[in-house]
């Protein structure tokens, strides 16, 4: 990815960012503001996708003026794209490409393989019993040859492969892992690269800032760079909590992680950035496993009627001492993107408590942009 560099200026006071005027965020948006350093993407529903409502478009709106990257945030999914043998629904993963090339923006095809939201028909035979190898390959290959194939040339780069390890970096047992082995991921990686060999190519996981799940990650893309096998950049999912609920992430293995990554001669990307301000019962608040489910507690649910500014702020300082660390390493970051346009859009509504109120996004629920914004835009005069 072609990248252009301006000088770093002097640091700048978390205060000065906070406080910028209205006037200065209309005037420079965060994708005319990192356009020459990184991609700055969003993660688009099917309802803003699609527009189907006032609100929508007007989420669609943001996402055309501020962010110059975009992700179908479950619309090409397995399940959603493909989910029956032989039937492919095309219409939202069409509208987003449509959408994008008419406002010049970077598609991510999200996702071509991932153990979760994959129907149960691709892991099973004509009996319901487990598929084999055989079988399983090649619906893989069908898969990704039918979608990569159908938005060659459009659709810039694919997460071809999605949270393959567990917390302590050893292989997921997934349906995947456990019928095709750990050449699943090379395979998965083949074949889009032949499907289109112009398309940058991505391993995308949550939680890379562990130690352990660093090694993990950096064996599979080791790996896969042994075998000749193309792979563009890793993805490292950024779905964090702010500093006071859980140290989450330690910021010196976060930047530890990039430098593990650029390291191995890839690009280093931050992607599905959410930030809760809202604590998990029990355990720590980290990762993104979609399959823990808590009941609804008002103790856990605190922000319904607002967000203090004092979290607001918090929210913010996380996410300016992220990109500080990003720009000391801008050579090898590529792209930012935050999983979703505004606060009501979010998963984090939902997960892992359904029906709380979070504030994870750069925009609220009126689409209007909060201090983080300004706060990013002036970082961007003074760190890279």
């Amino acid at each position: 990815m072609k990248k252009f560099w301006v000088a770093a200026c002097a640091s700048l006071a978390l205060t000065a960012c906070v406080h910028t005027t209205a006037t200065d965020h209309k005037e420079l948006s965060l994708r005319d503001a990192y356009k020459d350093i990184f991609l700055v993407g969003t993660a688009l529903s099917e309802s803003q996708i699609m527009g189907y409502s006032e609100y929508d478009r007007e989420s669609q709106q943001v996402s055309n003026k501020q962010f110059s990257a975009v992700t179908a945030e479950n619309s090409m999914k397995w399940e959603e794209i493909h989910p029956t043998p032989g039937t492919f629904n095309f219409k939202v993963a069409d509208k987003l490409v449509e959408l994008a090339e008419q406002n010049d923006q970077f598609i991510i095809g999200h996702t071509l393989l991932w153990h979760s939201q994959t129907p149960d028909w691709v892991f099973e035979d004509q009996n319901g019993n487990p598929a084999s190898r055989e079988l399983l390959l090649n619906r893989l290959k069908n898969h990704i040859d039918t979608i990569v194939g159908r938005y060659k040339g459009r659709i810039q780069a694919w997460d071809v492969v999605n949270e393959a390890l567990n917390e302590d970096g050893t292989m997921r047992q997934s349906k995947w892992y456990k019928i095709l082995g750990e050449d699943y991921i090379a395979k998965a990686f083949e074949f889009a690269h032949a499907a289109d060999p112009n398309a940058e190519l991505y391993y995308n996981d949550y939680n890379l800032w562990m130690p352990k799940k660093r090694q993990g990650a950096v064996r599979i893309v080791q790996s896969l760079l042994d075998k000749n096998i193309p792979i563009t950049a890793i993805g490292m999912q950024a779905h964090y909590s702010i500093p006071s609920l859980v140290t989450n992430p330690d910021l010196t293995e976060f930047e530890a992680s990039i430098v593990a990554y650029k390291n191995l001669g890839i690009e280093v990307m931050l992607t599905e950035v959410d930030v809760t301000v809202i604590r998990f019962p029990g355990a720590a608040n980290q990762g993104a496993d979609i399959s823990i489910n808590y009941e609804l507690q008002e103790k856990f649910n605190p922000y319904s009627k607002g967000l203090p500014d004092s979290v607001s702020a918090e929210f913010t300082q996380l996410l300016v001492d992220m990109f500080k660390i990003i720009a000391r390493h801008q050579e090898s970051i590529s792209r930012v993107t935050f999983w979703g346009v505004n606060d009501s859009q979010t998963w984090r509504n939902g997960w892992p408590i359904e029906g709380r109120t979070d504030y994870p996004l750069l925009f609220d629920r009126q689409n209007q942009p909060k201090p983080a914004v300004n706060a990013l835009i002036e970082l961007s005069k003074t760190h890279f």
